[in-house]
């Protein structure tokens, strides 16, 4: 039988219920079908990391922003591309209606 994976959703869950003392240990494995000792890990993995709430709630804010600064650049560059891409058709159209050839545009190597 394939091992089964949970969410940590899931184990957040099952560990709050623990803590909470509503029911027994015993009786929430048995409930979900959980190895008590498989429990116990998620439960010391739970207490062991439970200070990240509040130290990732400072690094979070900077990584959504960088993200947020970052789509904004995106979005940026690609309304340059597009007014560029407007204008370099504009140009063409112009070359072509006048009967001149269009200038070659050199291939910018982004390798160096």
């Amino acid at each position: 039988m394939p091992k089964r994976k949970y969410t940590a959703e899931f184990k957040s869950r099952i560990i709050i219920a623990i803590l909470q003392g509503d029911k027994e240990f015993n009786v929430i494995c048995s409930e979900n079908n959980l190895n008590p000792n498989m429990v116990r890990k998620w439960k010391q993995d739970f207490l062991q990391n439970a200070h990240l709430v509040f130290d990732a709630a400072p690094e979070q804010k900077i990584a959504q922003r960088k993200e947020s600064d970052l789509k904004k650049k995106n979005d940026q560059m690609l309304k340059t591309i597009g007014q560029l891409t407007l204008e370099r058709d504009f140009l063409q159209d112009c070359f072509r209606q006048v009967g001149e050839p269009i200038p070659e545009i050199p291939e910018f190597n982004s390798k160096g």
